[in-house]
Formats: structure tokens, C-alpha cells, sequence
């Protein structure tokens, strides 16, 4: 099993700005890409709902900002790209992990799934195709 990169996924809150949901989020997201920018780390993508900041030198340091996921039941707390995502699902079931978002393509390009850690917390397992 190849662990590509693992991103911790921050929720966020988006506050009083506006009544309009998509509008507060929007500024959410706004107010931490300037925070986290202050310490060098720059927009890499931004669904809306989810915006992924990177270090330019070291692309693989990222954090992800989300208010909640769009398509799965729960946020993850992190996400994980894996080099085989089937395989680790497979692992996964075998070992009696719990589930909590089944293997799945998601219209922007991965593949994911979601299980708990045995500290409770839900990862975010993915592969882009």
C-alpha cells in the first residue's frame, strides 16, 4: 500500500457575513486563504465547498478547508490519497473497519471512501482517475 499525501481537512465555520449560505462560505474560505497565505501557502483548487492550499515549494504540504462535505454524509477529518484506492478499501473491509461512506466516483475526478479510525475519527481515503 502507497500513501501518496495526507491532508488534514480544517472545518470552518462561515459566520455572520451574510444570510445567503454560499455567500458566508465563500467569505469563510476567503478569511483562511488569507490567514494561511500569511504563512506562504496558496489557493491549489476551490470547489466551493472545499478549497486546498499548498506550499509552492512543497506542493505536497497541504491543508483543505471545508465547511461540510457536499456528496458524503459526514465531513472527513482528513483526507488520505492512496496510489490504489480499491486495495485499500479491499484492506479495509477485510480488516473489519467501519465504512462510514462506500467506495464511490465522485463527479470531480476521484475515487474515494470513508472510514473510521479506531480513535473515531473519519479519513477521507482517495484516488483521482
Amino acid at each position: 500500500m502507497s500513501v501518496r499525501r495526507i491532508v488534514p481537512n480544517i472545518r470552518t465555520s462561515p459566520g455572520a457575513e451574510s444570510d445567503a449560505n454560499t455567500t458566508a462560505v465563500a467569505a469563510a474560505m476567503k478569511r483562511n486563504a488569507e490567514f494561511y497565505g500569511l504563512l506562504g501557502l496558496q489557493e491549489v483548487m476551490n470547489h466551493g465547498w472545499i478549497m486546498t492550499l499548498a506550499s509552492p515549494s512543497h506542493p505536497s504540504a497541504q491543508i483543505s478547508i471545508m465547511e461540510a462535505d457536499a456528496t458524503a454524509p459526514v465531513t472527513p477529518d482528513m483526507s488520505m490519497e492512496v496510489e490504489d484506492v480499491d486495495a485499500a478499501y479491499t484492506a479495509m473491509q477485510e480488516g473489519g473497519a467501519e465504512i462510514v461512506y462506500p467506495l464511490h466516483d465522485e463527479e470531480w475526478g476521484v475515487r474515494r471512501f470513508f472510514v473510521r479510525d479506531p480513535s473515531g475519527r473519519v479519513i477521507n481515503v482517495l484516488g483521482h482517475r
